[in-house]
């Protein structure tokens, strides 16, 4: 449940990069996802257009605040994105490192703040390190987003440590995975850690099939989900027979 919306899927799709907008409603379709998020700067002459296929989806609109790289930037494209889609819902991007992609934890804390008081219900894009996170559930975010890699990379869960320690750590509040899912596999992963979703976008915009990589990664977090549920064995260090000894026969 993410401030107070209960949601069947635990896949958060991005609406960027896809080859065409055809594609893109099959895709959304096919991934069973009740959420897709959309960048402000998404939008230009064609936004209304844009905006008319994310309605038709039926699927809640999560705004992001991708781009950004100040607090400043933050704030004020979130106010644009809230007047533009009508939701207090937004996914708070402030980026620290060029290169990575890293979201700046200084900045990202104060923009949650300013926001949170103004009634935003934000979904921070943040990285496993517990004292942000905690800093975060401070300013007034009631769900918390680490990554699973940088933005765009693919690499899957690169700090699986430190995102089991985030799951034990926060253990009632809402964690979404967001970035560096490349495969099913992957989010499938997350999910068995007891995430309780997953964002991606290229993994899926990018492939040689959109339309069935969603469909895919839709299944694959179910699966995901179910193994979480039924609960997973512990993993060993040492053998253990599947088969008792009683009974082995005993040669003279």
């Amino acid at each position: 449940m993410f401030y107070g919306v209960d949601l069947t899927s635990r896949l958060m799709l991005g609406t960027a990069q896809y080859p065409s907008p055809e594609l893109l409603r099959a895709a959304i379709a096919a991934s069973g996802t009740e959420v897709i998020t959309v960048s402000l700067r998404r939008e230009g002459a064609a936004g209304a257009d844009f905006r008319q296929i994310l309605r038709e989806s039926g699927c809640r609109i999560l705004p992001n605040t991708a781009g950004c790289h100040s607090v400043r930037e933050a704030v004020t494209t979130a106010q644009m994105a809230r007047e533009l889609f009508g939701t207090d819902w937004i996914k708070l991007e402030v980026i620290g490192h060029a290169d990575t992609l890293q979201p700046d934890p200084f900045g990202l804390v104060e923009a949650a703040r300013i926001l949170a008081a103004e009634g935003f219900e934000v979904f921070p894009y943040t990285t496993e390190d517990l004292i942000v996170g905690e800093k975060l559930i401070e300013a007034g975010c009631r769900v918390l987003m680490p990554w699973g890699a940088p933005i765009g990379s693919g690499q899957g869960l690169a700090n699986p440590s430190g995102l089991r320690r985030m799951r034990a750590h926060f253990r009632d509040v809402p964690l979404v995975v967001d970035a560096g899912i490349g495969a099913p596999s992957q989010a499938a992963e997350a999910i068995e850690m007891g995430f309780d979703a997953v964002l991606l976008n290229t993994a899926v915009a990018k492939a040689l099939d959109p339309v069935a990589m969603a469909g895919a990664f839709g299944q694959a977090i179910a699966a995901g989900r179910g193994a979480y549920d039924a609960g997973l064995m512990p993993k060993r260090d040492m053998a253990q027979a599947s088969t008792p000894i009683f009974g082995l026969a005993e040669l003279a």
